[in-house]
């Protein structure tokens, strides 16, 4: 078996990359893509899910390395979430 190690660029068919995540995680990426960085409560209003949802979205999404938290500086309570479209990501693709 030869493996392979390939830089992937998050610019690269990221869309294609979300497949083993829930509906509601692609959901928030679509909205994060269109609308760029919400708040939690942005995202809530926007895509119409639960919290809870969407607080689990937010999660897998940042474990995945697609969400960046940004301090919003207009409520200290509250973050901002924006997608990771500048760090490359490596892949390893077995043959």
């Amino acid at each position: 078996m030869i493996v392979f190690v390939a830089n992937t660029n998050v610019n690269d068919k990221p869309f294609a990359r979300l497949g083993h995540l829930p509906p509601s995680a692609k959901l928030v990426y679509k909205v994060l893509e269109t609308s760029g960085q919400l708040t939690q409560k942005d995202l809530i209003r926007e895509t119409s899910l639960p919290s809870r949802t969407v607080r689990y979205a937010l999660n897998r999404l940042k474990a995945e390395k697609f969400l960046i938290e940004h301090y919003y500086f207009i409520d200290a309570r509250q973050s901002l979430y924006g997608l990771n479209i500048s760090k490359p990501q490596e892949e390893v693709v077995a043959v």
